[in-house]
């Protein structure tokens, strides 16, 4: 009976000393928690942080090679309309590509892959699928010179579509304007209308798209109309343009 009673005091000592001593457990584990706690986060930020950039790296990749796919889309798209221009020409022509850009302020010419080992001639007319980019200035064996339409020392003679106008479209320095110049006020020209070669000086075969007229203002205190045009031919796209040479004209042969 007194190890029965005895046993009985120990274990209300034992119970009440667990309810005493469990605060003080829980408060000396908390540094601890708070310790493993900072770890684990530590470590789960450094693990996002290292997949964030693995699949920003992805993404980048991603965009790439996107861009790259979309380049390749848009160069085929502009091959297969230069191979429709090519097929509506009734000259000759003969596929150049492009290998540099005049970096000249005011200069507009570009360098292209073909010579006079492949035909080339100075004064040759240079297309793309859109109208007349320019024409062939210097000729080497195996390069040339395209001097485009917007040179300030170009000109071309043009017809207006509409109307039946003739006049001379220059270069301006600008790669997205033309002007034309030495119109009177009383001209039958309009905003919109479509200049096309003339044939007139026997560069350019007649026919050819060459600007669009985008302004004209008609000042009572000057003597010309101010017309300024936007060349029809995708200047600044492209890799490749279209060189023609007029077919030659058949004679019929003279009778005795």
């Amino acid at each position: 009976m007194i190890f029965d009673h005895r046993g009985q005091q120990l274990q209300q000592l034992r119970a009440v000393l667990m309810v005493v001593v469990y605060p003080i457990q829980v408060a000396a584990s908390i540094p601890v928690d708070l310790y493993n706690g900072l770890v684990a986060a530590v470590t789960s930020d450094k693990d996002l942080k290292e997949r964030n950039l693995v699949l920003e790296s992805e993404r980048q990749q991603l965009l790439v090679r996107l861009q790259q796919f979309d380049a390749i889309g848009n160069e085929n798209d502009r091959l297969r309309a230069m191979v429709g221009a090519a097929s509506r020409v009734a000259d000759r022509i003969l596929v150049a590509e492009l290998m540099e850009v005049s970096l000249e302020p005011f200069s507009r010419r570009l360098l292209i892959r073909r010579g006079a080992r492949d035909g080339v001639y100075v004064g040759q007319p240079a297309i793309d699928a859109y109208g007349i980019v320019g024409q062939v200035t210097q000729v080497a064996p195996q390069v040339s010179t395209v001097t485009l339409i917007t040179d300030p020392g170009h000109a071309i003679p043009v017809l207006d579509n509409r109307s039946g106008l003739r006049t001379v479209v220059f270069g301006s320095g600008d790669q997205d304007e033309l002007t034309v110049p030495y119109l009177s006020r009383v001209a039958d020209i309009k905003e919109g209308d479509q200049l096309i070669s003339s044939g007139m000086g026997g560069v350019f075969p007649a026919g050819y798209p060459v600007a669009t007229v985008t302004t004209i203002v008609n000042d009572p205190g000057e003597s010309f109309l101010r017309i300024r045009a936007r060349p029809t031919a995708q200047l600044n796209h492209g890799k490749q343009m279209l060189l023609i040479q007029p077919a030659p004209t058949t004679e019929k042969p003279k009778t005795p």
